[in-house]
């Protein structure tokens, strides 16, 4: 994995760091955190190098693999189903248009029907320049910016930094998706706002290369156990309080 909102912190702790610490424990075997990064994230999990287009994923070549599983809030996309296999959903997760709270963009009024509520989303960014970043959930390529008359620009820094940069105006609008934006929100506090969804609801969850069918199997039994213990939930609340406020239906399941 890789540091990303608190999914991972950077400091020894987080949601999937205390999760897979926990997995590590139930198999009885030891726990051992990979520093990855974006670039090579899937090759380093599955020992392939990929070339990713839109929802296409090619094989490229052959990497050395070097850990068991992926957990850092890893987004189910189809491209990825193609290469690897995910756990249980594990958290909900959606991408927003976020800007600086002094922008000039109002957020949108919920119409009760999401795909509106993203076409009115879609509606406001014509002329803007976003940013973006490439093999992730955030990627350009996963939303037609230019149809609506907008343009991606990749950001070279993590994931963490898209808030900041938009607060410091590096660009006038950061796609997001909803752990970033959370974070970011009780991080900066009147500093961010959102605009509206860029996309529909998606899932986070836990991947495994496609030889792990068994681990991936015991990781199910052994979520499906700590979810109805309760445990579960006072991991997400401990790491992200505010996603009760915008996701209740997942964690009523």
């Amino acid at each position: 994995g890789l540091p990303y909102a608190n999914f991972i912190t950077g400091q020894g702790d987080g949601l999937d760091v205390e999760l897979i610490k926990l997995f590590a424990a139930h198999l009885g075997v030891h726990y051992e955190f990979v520093p990855t990064d974006w670039g090579t994230i899937i090759g380093d999990l599955t020992g392939k190098t990929i070339a990713v287009k839109g929802a296409d994923v090619q094989v490229t070549g052959q990497a050395p693999v070097k850990g068991d599983l992926l957990a850092n809030g890893l987004t189910v996309l189809a491209w990825r189903e193609k290469i690897l296999d995910f756990s249980t959903p594990t958290f909900p997760t959606q991408v927003w248009l976020v800007v600086k709270s002094d922008s000039p963009l109002t957020p949108v009024a919920p119409t009760g029907d999401l795909a509106k509520d993203i076409a009115l989303t879609r509606g406001k960014i014509q002329g803007l320049t976003l940013l973006t970043k490439a093999g992730t959930c955030l990627d350009p390529n996963l939303f037609d910016l230019p149809s609506a008359g907008a343009q991606g620009r990749l950001f070279p820094g993590s994931l963490n930094d898209l808030a900041p940069a938009v607060i410091m105006g590096e660009a006038g609008a950061t796609l997001l998706d909803v752990p970033d934006a959370l974070v970011a929100l009780q991080k900066y506090p009147g500093k961010i706002k959102i605009v509206g969804p860029m996309s529909g609801p998606q899932e986070m969850a836990v991947g495994f290369a496609k030889e792990s069918a068994g681990l991936r199997e015991e990781f199910n039994r052994f979520f499906q156990g700590l979810k109805a213990s309760g445990r579960y939930a006072e991991l997400v609340r401990k790491y992200f309080p505010l996603v009760f406020d915008y996701f209740p239906g997942f964690f009523a399941k």
